[in-house]
């Protein structure tokens, strides 16, 4: 399956997120590899085989497969991270937050691309999975190496629409619009 083909999936009552899951694929602030590994990297975030299948399938044409695992190892350790963080974050006691996670990440050290490109992955990720902690963390380090607002708020917007749509593929393979309108 293509994204062409999760296109043609999308119902009718969202057609913007069609016409947006095309546009925010195109490059503007971002290179090619910081836009697809996002897209990867999200898909795995927001958990809907058909989005992950579409998406893989184009992202492998588009990166190497360095690109290709260093999506997965972000979209793995955000998974972990941002459940971790977050929860220290929320938590009324502030001591959890000054102990040491204790948690291996070692990959964000070295994660086979350039550390731009890992951390805006890691921040379209940590968007998904709602961690305002690791949001910070991760925008301060890609303005910090280079990075745009225009480019973050573009790994944001391929997010958004990157998890609208397994939200509404999700939805309709549960309870389809023609079903909920009989």
């Amino acid at each position: 399956m293509s994204i062409d083909t999760l296109r043609g999936r999308i119902p009718a009552y969202a057609k913007d997120l069609k016409l947006n899951l095309g546009n925010v694929l195109e490059p503007q602030n971002l290179t090619a590899q910081q836009v697809w590994g996002i897209a990867l990297a999200s898909a795995i975030a927001s958990r809907n085989p058909q989005v992950l299948e579409a998406v893989a399938a184009d992202a492998a044409t588009k990166l190497s497969a360095e690109a290709r695992s260093a999506a997965r190892t972000a979209a793995a350790l955000m998974a972990m991270n941002n459940v971790y963080y977050r929860a220290t974050h929320l938590l009324s006691n502030a001591e959890y937050g000054k102990l040491p996670a204790r948690l291996r990440m070692n990959a964000i050290a070295n994660p086979g691309i350039d550390k731009l490109d890992f951390e805006l992955i890691s921040l379209a990720v940590s968007a998904i999975n709602g961690c305002g902690m690791c949001l910070d963390a991760h925008e301060r380090e890609v303005l910090g190496k280079g990075a745009t607002k225009e480019g973050v708020q573009d790994a944001l917007r391929i997010a958004s629409v990157i998890h609208a749509v397994a939200v509404t593929l999700e939805a309709e393979a549960v309870a389809p619009a023609a079903q909920v309108a009989a």
